[in-house]
């Protein structure tokens, strides 16, 4: 990435009902990463460890250009 800032958001999405929940945004990686690990045991994500998503989205930036 540029030198713009960027900030990282969690994600879930449980493939057996569809059920997908924005968890939080965070201003790193790490942090969200760590978010990941605090919940990835706990109700409502334990059935679908693998359907956490991490994506770096740049601040002032449109997500869509099409």
């Amino acid at each position: 990435m540029s030198n713009s800032k960027s900030v990282f958001l969690l994600w879930h999405t449980n493939p057996e009902n569809d059920d997908e929940k924005l968890i939080g945004v965070y201003s790193s990686e790490a942090d969200a990463s760590a978010a990941r690990e605090r919940l990835k045991n706990k109700p409502g994500f334990i059935s679908s460890p693998s359907g956490f998503e991490i994506a770096e989205y740049e601040i002032g930036r449109d997500g869509w250009s099409e």
